[in-house]
């Protein structure tokens, strides 16, 4: 349960990066290249750059297993989708059914890739540190 603990505080970490890159997407990327394709490069920066952190900060979770990696990832699932529909509702005041647009992955929306990324990020990043460690 204690790595839990050290995990949360490592997903605390992506939410600044995340809302940089969300500024960064509404200053740069959607007038340079409109709004489906600001949003899917978005996806795909952010996605790696949560890869890159945790890839950075997974000793510090306190797991060395698949299991316990995939259980980091699924926490760190759970966070992001209750942090996510929490702001845009709460805060920012966006309706259910807009919220639910970015999960349409027809329509250009590759908010499940970050998603995704979230809940593997953990077991990469472990594997990739361990590649590293053995070299």
């Amino acid at each position: 349960m204690h790595f839990l603990i050290r995990s949360f505080f490592v997903w605390l970490l992506f939410i600044p990066v995340a809302i940089a890159n969300g500024a960064l997407r509404d200053l740069m990327l959607t007038p340079a290249l409109g709004n489906t394709l600001g949003r899917a490069v978005s996806s795909l920066t952010l996605s790696f750059l949560i890869l890159g952190l945790t890839l950075f900060l997974v000793d510090r979770l306190g797991v060395n297993t698949r299991a316990g990696y995939l259980v980091v990832g699924a926490f760190w699932l759970v966070l992001t989708l209750l942090f996510e529909a929490s702001f845009a509702i709460l805060v920012m005041g966006h309706p259910m059914d807009e919220l639910l647009q970015d999960y349409d992955i027809f329509r250009g929306r590759l908010w499940l890739i970050v998603l995704v990324a979230t809940f593997f990020a953990p077991l990469l990043a472990g594997k990739m540190r361990k590649r590293l460690q053995s070299n």
